[in-house]
């Protein structure tokens, strides 16, 4: 493998620039040393976000920094969408220093806008949605009084976010809040608030969880609302994430049952997709605790929970690679289980293919489970899925 296609050669390096030994980091990261080794080697992935945290953490450096570039910048998928974000920066910094023009349309086709934005976003087509967002962006702002703008704003986080552009979904969630504060809808209050907690920095996971819960309790006057008790049972997940990378395995645990205990009134969405695309519902409950059990490193937890979810019946795309994504990374760190982990990945990567692959948590599971299959033959189609995310060059067939 080439040096620096895995997290652990990226720890590796800062290490080095630290003048830690292995010993040294793993005693400030809280680690063993012979993990810390594994994951520098590349034959262990950085399983949970709680470690990266930490590791971050004791080199001094961000999260970020330790996720790296996601993917080939030479790769026409990654240049597509930095084209892109390049444009929504530059929307963004105008509408946070109050540049708001006359839009370019009326109501109504800014409403069929709103619309089929968010049916990109069903599909998870962000390469399509991302370069419609600037000017989306100007136009929603245009058209005060109304949701396009707390809507638009919330595509272009989630997009940027899927796009591997975590530092400006942030100030895209925030624009979102503030739009939705504005226009005073608790249930857009509580949508903004959700994609902002999930949009901040992975070391900020207590603010994160903060955020969500203090949402929680302003929304509590509107719980009437079927939409509001969607996003009240969403800030509860938001708030079980974060506190399991904030390791609040407790804390956590509460806001997962509060969560199931929402759910089970409601019901999954006769539509197949709730508030916003939100899904709320058992079955979305059951797909957050997948990821929840992985984050927590409770692998078995997580592939046994799997075999209960109707995946091919779920009707948003980042759904169903949520799922495939848990299942694969549950399976490769399970116990080298990585033929199953990489037909679990396939199937995420055909559900969502560009969030995928400039995704640096998968492109780090893959990167381990070739590593690890260096001294023997590697599959062809975990190569094939290899050069797809950018990593190499590869390990050659023994």
């Amino acid at each position: 493998m080439a040096a620096g296609e895995h997290i652990g050669a990226r720890v590796r390096v800062w290490r080095r620039r630290r003048g830690l030994s292995q010993a040294a980091l793993a005693g400030l990261a809280g680690l063993s040393q012979g993990y810390l080794s594994q994951i520098e080697a590349g034959l262990r992935g950085v399983e949970r976000r709680s470690t990266l945290v930490s590791i971050a953490s004791a080199l001094d450096v961000s999260a970020a920094d330790l996720l790296g570039q996601t993917g080939d910048p030479a790769d026409p998928l990654r240049v597509k969408a930095s084209e892109a974000v390049a444009a929504i920066r530059v929307a963004l910094v105008e509408l946070e220093a109050g540049e708001i023009g006359e839009p370019r349309c009326g109501a109504q086709e800014m409403g069929h806008a709103v619309e089929r934005a968010m049916r990109l976003r069903q599909n998870s087509d962000y390469l399509t949605l991302a370069p419609l967002l600037p000017a989306l962006l100007r136009d929603a702002a245009g058209h005060p009084g109304t949701d396009a703008l707390t809507r638009i704003a919330y595509e272009t986080s989630v997009c940027l976010r899927n796009l591997g552009y975590r530092d400006l979904s942030w100030p895209a969630a925030k624009l979102a809040v503030n739009a939705a504060r504005e226009l005073g809808d608790p249930a857009w209050i509580g949508a903004a608030d959700f994609v902002y907690a999930l949009s901040l920095p992975l070391e900020a996971a207590s603010v994160s969880r903060r955020v969500s819960e203090r949402s929680l309790v302003a929304l509590q006057g509107a719980a009437g609302d079927p939409n509001v008790r969607q996003m009240l049972g969403q800030l509860h997940l938001s708030a079980a994430l974060s506190s399991a990378v904030d390791k609040h395995a407790a804390t956590a645990e509460a806001h997962l049952a509060e969560a199931e205990r929402e759910a089970a009134t409601l019901g999954d969405p006769d539509d197949g997709k709730g508030f916003n695309l939100s899904f709320f519902g058992p079955t979305n409950v059951r797909l957050w605790k997948m990821s929840l059990f992985t984050e927590l490193g409770d692998y078995g937890k997580a592939i046994e929970l799997a075999g209960g979810i109707p995946v091919d019946k779920l009707s948003v795309a980042n759904r169903r690679q949520s799922y495939y994504v848990s299942l694969g990374r549950s399976l490769a760190y399970s116990g080298r289980r990585d033929k199953e982990a990489l037909i679990a990945l396939a199937r995420a990567e055909r559900a969502a293919p560009a969030s995928f692959r400039l995704n640096p948590i998968t492109r780090d599971v893959v990167s381990t489970m070739v590593t690890r299959a260096r001294r023997r033959a590697v599959a062809e189609d975990l190569l094939a899925m290899a050069r797809r995310l950018g990593i190499g060059p590869h390990c050659s067939q023994q």
